[in-house]
């Protein structure tokens, strides 16, 4: 009974929004059972996008996507059986308003812009990164205020007899999960409350700058305290380890942050 106090605590707001808004139908093509289970669990964060059908045999989702009406989203994995990502989308579309191609091998970027694919996700891709894509290909998917004026949010803390909460998103240092509950790391409070990790990142998925590499730890840029090898420690001193399902998108993030010296070295 709590937890479902707690949801409509959050979500009254944002409610009262997705009442207005367009339901976008999806489907999900990819060979691996997995990969599908992720993805819908990931369109779970976006209450403006469901899935209609999904896919693991690529000449059985052809035969079918041809005999239905059009669809707002495909989502299409690339390296497959009997036919590949790239050569099923050019049989299917026009049969889709977007495409996005979510694959482990960027080699495929090329084949995918011919096709006039709208994004293309490399594998393996965080929550924050597949939101994010999800909103620009879709503005109305956001998950909360689209001015981006709101500074804080309300949550119970389980520790002070569910005493209602307000912490700022700037605050925020690091999201823990525990089981059924999580708990929220701040510059002056460290409050539980039952939630999911997932649904806490659809409430930080607002503002930029918190970042997943770790299954149980969502973590804001701002207060990293330094890297070493793939250890984060944070400003509060928890350090969290990059594990390997998020080694790619974690190496990009360096590559992209990185301050690198541009000194020329004059030869003797």
């Amino acid at each position: 009974m709590m937890y479902s106090t707690l949801i409509v605590l959050f979500e009254i707001i944002p409610i009262f929004r997705i009442l207005t808004l367009p339901m976008y139908k999806c489907i999900i093509i990819d060979d691996e059972e997995h990969a599908i289970r992720g993805l819908k669990n990931y369109i779970d964060s976006l209450p403006t996008i469901e899935v209609i059908s999904t896919f693991s045999d690529a000449l059985e989702a052809l035969a079918v996507i041809k005999t239905i009406e059009r669809v707002d989203l495909i989502l299409l994995d690339v390296d497959m059986p009997k036919i590949t990502g790239v050569e099923l989308s050019r049989e299917i579309r026009n049969k889709t308003d977007k495409l996005v191609f979510t694959t482990g091998h960027s080699k495929y970027g090329y084949e995918a812009f011919k096709v006039g694919a709208d994004d293309y996700l490399l594998k393996p891709y965080t929550l924050g990164e597949f939101i994010i894509c999800m909103e620009k290909l879709f503005p109305a998917a956001r998950t909360s205020n689209a001015d981006g004026s709101q500074t804080a949010f309300l949550v119970k803390n389980k520790e002070e007899q569910n005493k209602i909460i307000s912490i700022r998103y700037d605050a925020v240092i690091a999201v823990e999960s525990k089981l059924n509950y999580i708990t929220i790391y701040t510059t002056e409070h460290t409050i539980t409350t039952y939630m999911s990790l997932t649904q806490m990142f659809t409430i930080l998925g607002q503002k930029r700058g918190f970042l997943q590499f770790h299954r149980s730890f969502i973590i804001a840029f701002d207060y990293i305290k330094y890297i070493n090898g793939n250890t984060i420690k944070m400003t509060n001193d928890i350090e969290i380890t990059v594990r390997d399902y998020y080694k790619e998108s974690f190496t990009k993030f360096i590559s992209k942050y990185l301050v690198k010296s541009t000194r020329i070295v004059k030869s003797k």
